[in-house]
């Protein structure tokens, strides 16, 4: 939550779903002065790699409502939301936030790992598109490793 939290800031600051790459880095480094640039920068990569944003345009559009997301007054992320998470991270994350207890998704995720023999990241995405978890950016990366290609 505290990454959604930390992309939502800017969102919410300027009351819009769409932001210059610029508006958002100046946002988060130095109107927030949470990161320096290169880390709000940075922040921008794992946010497009999560699905949280995309980038059109040279500008950023939140895929989810910044007025739902609740950033508390005395709110400051941990920099460990710029470390970005792998692809079995991301589809446990949106499984976990599509209501199913960590276990056990971690358990069905194996065990389509073992039934089908694929890889973690390959079993991880299928599981949670079959939950309706949100994890369509994720699917390409998912396919190119299948496929041996980068």
């Amino acid at each position: 939550m505290s990454l959604e939290a930390t992309v939502a800031a800017p969102f919410k600051r300027h009351a819009t779903e769409r932001l210059g790459e610029g508006e958002f880095v100046v946002a988060l480094s130095l109107e927030r002065e949470w990161f320096s640039p290169d880390q709000a920068k940075r922040l921008v990569d794992v946010a497009v790699g999560r699905g949280l944003v995309d980038e059109e345009d040279g500008e950023l559009v939140a895929r989810f409502d910044p007025d739902e997301v609740a950033v508390p007054e005395d709110f400051r992320p941990d920099e460990d939301v710029l470390r970005e998470q792998s692809t079995f991270e991301t589809a446990l994350d949106a499984v976990v936030s599509a209501g199913v207890e960590k276990q056990r998704a971690v358990a069905g995720i194996n065990e389509r790992q073992r039934a089908l023999a694929v890889t973690i990241e390959a079993a991880a995405v299928l599981y949670a598109k079959e939950r309706g978890a949100r994890v369509d950016h994720l699917v390409e990366d998912v396919r190119a490793e299948l496929s041996g290609g980068e």
